[in-house]
């Protein structure tokens, strides 16, 4: 039996390879990375930093595609296995809660989760600046977008998979209208949906040189018997421009913005050719995972250098065994911050 259990469902047809003998860390490449490419449709020139969920026996996805105009939007993609995805040509179309179109002028990264029975929408749109914008469905044909959560400057919203307390969770990454220079990641919480306050710092950028620049939460955080387990990326600047490499942390189950360990390391970093060239050189960018409750088995699905989607595993055990390991915590990382 695992000493780390992941608190959920079994899904045992996520997608699995197992640890090659040659890998000497935690986390390891799919063998037939990457799983799209480029021009994935005949409007798209790009899909990468997008997020899967479980759907019907089988796997659906929100996509961010970059038109041929240079403008993201979100398509909807369907997959048998999680592997070999068919990507919708025509982006998500949306209306707003009367049922009136209400299309973002643009709209990336996004993130995808199963609550209450609903599937929901984060991403980053256009509100007089980059900010968050939500959305749901019951049937991934009718798309409704919901009230903005934050005002500008935002980005990397991402929800927890059930209430905490009471209360709906976003994590967030809050910023100036440059690139994002502030870097933290936040915690905020919600009765409805709608409101949010309550809002606490989790982490702060540092803690090492891939993530001193700015950090920001990847997938829906994992809940286990030891914590929920958050992917985020880290960002380094060095002199030809920004890497993004990725680690890991885990937070208080009841106090999710007390963090108990996180990465002094990455955990994934760009090293192979899809990861290191493309429109954006040296991403890797985690945007959601597949887990099996049952065997303890995790597939990360990840953005390679603005152009590629790939995927990697870890196992629960491994990863948090790893996690505790190689933790260094920042100061206010682990209190209640506010």
């Amino acid at each position: 039996m695992q000493s780390v259990q992941i608190i959920g469902k079994d899904l045992p047809n996520i997608p699995w390879q197992e640890k090659p003998a040659s890998c000497r860390g935690v986390i390891w490449r799919h063998s037939g990375n990457p799983i799209l490419h480029w021009e994935p449709t005949p409007k798209s020139a790009r899909i990468f930093n997008s997020a899967v969920v479980p759907y019907r026996g089988a796997f659906i996805g929100a996509f961010r595609a970059d038109h041929k105009d240079g403008i993201p939007q979100i398509h909807l993609g369907r997959s048998a296995d999680g592997l070999n995805w068919e990507i919708e040509d025509e982006e998500i179309h949306w209306v707003d809660e009367a049922g009136k179109p209400y299309q973002p002028n643009y709209a990336y990264d996004p993130r995808l989760v199963e609550l209450d029975g609903r599937y929901y929408f984060t991403w980053c749109t256009d509100f007089g600046g980059a900010a968050l914008g939500m959305g749901v469905t019951d049937d991934f044909h009718t798309f409704v977008r919901l009230e903005n959560p934050f005002i500008p400057f935002n980005r990397n919203g991402v929800l927890f998979p059930h209430k905490v307390n009471g209360n709906y969770l976003l994590l967030s990454r809050p910023s100036d209208s440059g690139h994002t220079p502030f870097g933290d990641i936040f915690l905020s919480e919600s009765p409805d949906l709608v409101y949010w306050g309550r809002h606490r710092r989790v982490m702060t950028k540092g803690g090492g040189w891939w993530q001193n620049v700015k950090i920001g939460a990847g997938a829906v955080p994992i809940e286990t018997s030891e914590g929920w387990l958050l992917l985020y990326h880290g960002v380094s600047g060095t002199c030809n421009g920004f890497v993004y490499s990725f680690g890991a942390a885990l937070l208080d189950l009841e106090q999710p913005s007390k963090v108990l360990y996180r990465s002094r390391d990455y955990l994934l970093t760009p090293e192979e050719p899809y990861e290191t060239t493309g429109f954006v050189p040296n991403v890797v960018f985690p945007c959601a995972t597949l887990q099996d409750a049952a065997t303890g088995r995790i597939a990360i699905y990840y953005g390679c250098a603005d152009t590629f989607v790939s995927v990697a595993y870890t196992t629960a055990e491994e990863l948090v065994g790893w996690l505790k390991a190689n933790s260094r915590l920042l100061p206010g990382d682990d209190v209640l911050y506010r």
